[in-house]
């Protein structure tokens, strides 16, 4: 490992691509700390404090929304943006051809997610804005209007910024932006519960449990985004001219989490959304109901949320993913899996295997975003780094290195993984 990190710096290009992209991210840790005018930040950070879903969503910014900074909002617009629009080209003939049509119509799509972040931003930023008018000095239509022009400006720096690395950096930039974010509030999290441990919160045994416990999902989750099934496919012999071509093994991919952590992001953004509205109305007996039943650490909400999780995984595996197509492919190239006849039983024969992979990877997916609730309330001591935070850390870890591994590889270095 040590040795492929020096192999890494003494490659002029990618040393470049390194610092460019940690000077990248410096930028956006300067801009956190970076205050919107006219916010009463003692405030914000009471909220925080009250709502699991504005506690989360400060982890995923990296402090920014605690500071009520230009970040606050963090990439969060751009990721829904991209996932609308992804889901739209499924559904949209026009944006369908556009996404078959190459580089040209990948960078059409591109600008389509840009124009449609901004707007997403906008609206988002009125909506914090006025949602959380208790924290603001001034509540005037023309205040709300600054704030919420001033987020939206942050958020549309941060797409170019992550749009900078992954152009001349290493990795992808905006998943980096969200890893640092997360990545940043470990320390914090850290120094909290060596209080806690100092202050007699929890004892000994309490505190190695969590370390065990990490440990453990942290090689279940490296474990299960790179688990696969492998679907063996045959090709037949073809004579073309005085060329022979085919008569080779090859196989299909199946990732048992090939729904990486959308369906997650999904489900969450459904479950928070009733009870931090209920919050805004502390004196309706409605809205205290609503907040108890989405209570974050209830069986009713871990339930639902688990069933929601797997609801999302299954959807957006089947949209990713279309077996007729893939065999449809098979069959035009001349292959076939052995024992399974071309066309309809093929598609069927990757049907099924597609639905028991998706169930263990859904099933895994639903554990891990319950498990932060398990932990609250059998210790009552707030973890919000778990769940969604580590699989994003965890999967842009993997990704990034393997980016590096593959550049060494090019150059004939020795790579991280032997």
């Amino acid at each position: 490992m040590v040795d492929a990190l020096k192999s890494v710096f003494k490659v002029e290009e990618l040393r470049r691509k390194i610092i460019f992209t940690l000077m990248m991210i410096l930028v956006f840790r300067i801009g956190v700390h970076i205050p919107v005018p006219g916010i009463k930040l003692e405030v914000i950070q009471e909220l925080i404090g009250q709502g699991q879903l504005l506690g989360f969503f400060d982890i995923i910014s990296g402090g920014a929304f605690a500071n009520f900074s230009i970040f606050a909002m963090s990439i969060t617009p751009y990721i829904n943006a991209s996932i609308i629009i992804q889901l739209l080209t499924i559904v949209v003939p026009s944006l369908e051809r556009l996404a078959k049509e190459g580089v040209e119509g990948r960078k059409k799509i591109v600008e389509y997610t840009r124009y449609l972040t901004v707007i997403l931003g906008f609206v988002q930023g009125i909506g914090i804005s006025f949602g959380l008018r208790t924290a603001l000095e001034n509540t005037s239509f023309p205040s709300i209007l600054l704030i919420a022009l001033t987020l939206t400006a942050g958020t549309a720096f941060l797409m170019w910024l992550g749009e900078m690395i992954t152009e001349k950096g290493i990795g992808n930039g905006i998943s980096l932006i969200i890893f640092a974010g997360i990545v940043s509030s470990l320390p914090g999290g850290v120094m909290s519960m060596v209080e806690y441990f100092k202050t007699g919160t929890i004892g000994i045994i309490t505190l190695l449990a969590f370390v065990i416990v990490a440990c453990v999902v942290i090689v279940a989750i490296i474990a299960v985004n790179e688990g696969q099934r492998r679907i063996p496919v045959h090709y037949a012999k073809r004579i073309v001219g005085r060329k022979v071509y085919g008569g080779q093994s090859t196989h299909i991919p199946i990732k048992v989490n090939s729904a990486g952590v959308i369906p997650v992001i999904f489900a969450m953004s459904i479950m928070m959304f009733p009870g931090t509205i209920a919050s805004w109305f502390p004196n309706n007996s409605f809205a205290r109901a609503i907040g108890s039943f989405f209570d974050f650490t209830s069986i009713p909400y871990m339930v639902f949320y688990a069933m929601l999780i797997m609801f999302f995984t299954y959807f957006y595996s089947a949209i990713t993913f279309n077996p007729a197509d893939v065999s449809e492919n098979i069959k035009k190239n001349g292959g076939f899996i052995p024992g399974i006849r071309p066309g309809r039983p093929t598609t069927e024969y990757i049907t099924k295997i597609m639905n028991r992979i998706t169930l263990a990877g859904a099933i895994f997916l639903a554990a891990i975003a319950v498990l932060p609730s398990i932990l609250i309330a059998l210790t009552a001591i707030p973890v919000y780094f778990g769940g969604t935070a580590l699989l994003i850390v965890v999967g842009v870890a993997l990704d990034t290195m393997k980016q590096l591994e593959a550049s060494l590889l090019m150059r004939h270095y020795e790579g991280f993984m032997k």
